[in-house]
């Protein structure tokens, strides 16, 4: 039996309605849909000519923002907002997936091999990810994962663990993808974490209904020695509004993003505000760089933005900003595991075959120990990235585990990504293999900010 029948109703690890299901349960539960949609037999991997709207040349792209719904507040004015609970203190250092973790890390693994990787080289040329690709993300609820089960998500517990888990997933199919997949759910993640009462019953249902919004969180600038926690773009009161002016960088499907959370000063102090995209003031510009490129990066570019104050994510004191930073770091962590991991199964095989001087190539000690290297370094990033994944479920201070995970991340991915395009000789430096794209996409964690989050 396939896993997909086996997460159809009456499968063999189908779940009743009167079950008990944890947080994660639910995310599978949501994600099993894809085994009842045709979505797999709808992705087109065909150059789309309609792409070439959004396709950025050398001389790029300058639009203004999507068109943005109407955000409108939803339920009674009574009804409350909520948060996802702390997952329990087991006080037990054991990081093996359970079962339901382990479901819906191959309902996503599945998504990966079948819809994102297949189409990672041409949005990678494009720049851009195709409709079929971010429709598969929306039909197995990757949104949602983050939102509270009362607001209309899956969530009771912080979901940081089970985010990681799929973030790492889907990087096996493509970095790019996988983040351009992931970026409304990090909207809607940060509004169930630190949203009102009004921003959660304003903005989450756009998350949660069939039609989910384009959504970014924009954290990054384009100025030299850039640091995330002091960030340029300014917020300023003015007559009971902000007004924010500056540029972000990356900015993920900025051109038809819906809605924004832009990092600013306000008092000297770094905050997350609340932008709609129709506000006047927003343009768009393209952005692309030398990795990521599927995910359609752009900059935004913020001229004397008024928004009502009460678009304040979260607290004014920069301790809601520092949190954000650090799960959205955690979130590049599960990222690079997840790219190392493909670039090791990649090479694996390949050193086998390859043969050289009439034998394997895996057969000389300086390859078989350059692959074993990525193995070990793998692991030991895979074990801090979880590390810290699990405290800040539990709702511990994660600031050293989150640092210690992102530094060895970011070095040994670079080094996990270039050891496989060596490992493949002149076959790594030519694009009919995706090695070379993996050693651009791992490049990038060491330097993105935002983008995505857990």
């Amino acid at each position: 039996m396939s896993l997909m029948q086996s997460l159809r109703p009456g499968g063999k690890h189908g779940l009743s309605s009167t079950e008990t299901r944890d947080p994660v349960g639910y995310a599978v539960a949501a994600l099993s849909r894809l085994a009842r949609s045709d979505v797999l037999d709808r992705v087109g991997l065909r150059r789309r000519a309609e792409q070439a709207v959004f396709t950025t040349t050398r001389s790029g792209f300058r639009t203004v923002t999507a068109a943005s719904r109407s955000f409108a507040r939803a339920g009674s004015k009574d009804a409350p907002g909520a948060r996802p609970n702390e997952a329990p203190r087991s006080g037990v250092f054991d990081l093996t997936p359970t079962e339901d973790e382990q479901l819906l890390v191959d309902v996503v693994a599945e998504l990966a091999e079948e819809v994102l990787r297949p189409a990672a080289a041409e949005a990678d040329e494009a720049c851009s990810a195709p409709e079929a690709v971010l429709k598969a993300g929306l039909e197995v609820g990757l949104p949602i994962l983050g939102v509270p089960e009362a607001l209309g998500g899956i969530s009771e517990e912080r979901s940081a663990m089970a985010g990681t888990l799929v973030a790492e997933a889907l990087a096996r199919g493509d970095l790019g993808l996988a983040v351009a997949s992931l970026a409304p759910g990090a909207v809607a993640t940060a509004l169930g974490l630190w949203g009102t009462d009004e921003q959660q019953r304003t903005y989450l249902p756009a998350f949660t209904g069939g039609d989910v919004p384009a959504a970014a969180l924009a954290l990054g600038e384009p100025t030299v020695l850039f640091d995330v926690l002091s960030p340029a773009t300014t917020a300023q009161r003015a007559g009971g509004r902000l007004v924010l002016n500056g540029v972000k960088s990356a900015v993920a499907r900025g051109a038809e993003a819906e809605l924004f959370v832009v990092g600013a000063s306000l008092d000297d102090k770094p905050v997350l505000v609340l932008v709609e995209s129709s506000t006047p003031g927003i343009e768009v510009v393209a952005d692309p760089g030398m990795g990521v490129r599927a995910a359609g990066m752009t900059r935004l570019v913020l001229t004397d933005v008024g928004v009502p104050e009460e678009n304040v994510l979260g607290a004014t004191d920069g301790s809601t900003y520092t949190e954000c930073v650090r799960l959205a770091r955690l979130a590049w962590c599960a990222l690079a595991v997840g790219t190392g991991q493909a670039v090791l199964d990649y090479v694996t095989p390949y050193v086998k075959e390859r043969e050289a001087f009439g034998e394997p190539i895996a057969h000389r000690q300086s390859v078989a120990f350059m692959v074993a290297d990525i193995a070990i370094e793998l692991q030991a990033m895979r074990l801090l990235t979880y590390k810290a994944a699990s405290r800040a479920a539990a709702g511990k201070d994660v600031a050293r585990d989150v640092a210690l995970a992102r530094k060895l991340c970011a070095d040994q991915g670079m080094r996990i990504g270039l050891d496989g395009v060596q490992l493949l000789g002149g076959h790594g430096f030519v694009k009919e293999h995706p090695v070379e794209r993996w050693y651009r996409d791992l490049r990038a964690v060491g330097v993105m900010e935002g983008v995505v989050l857990v």
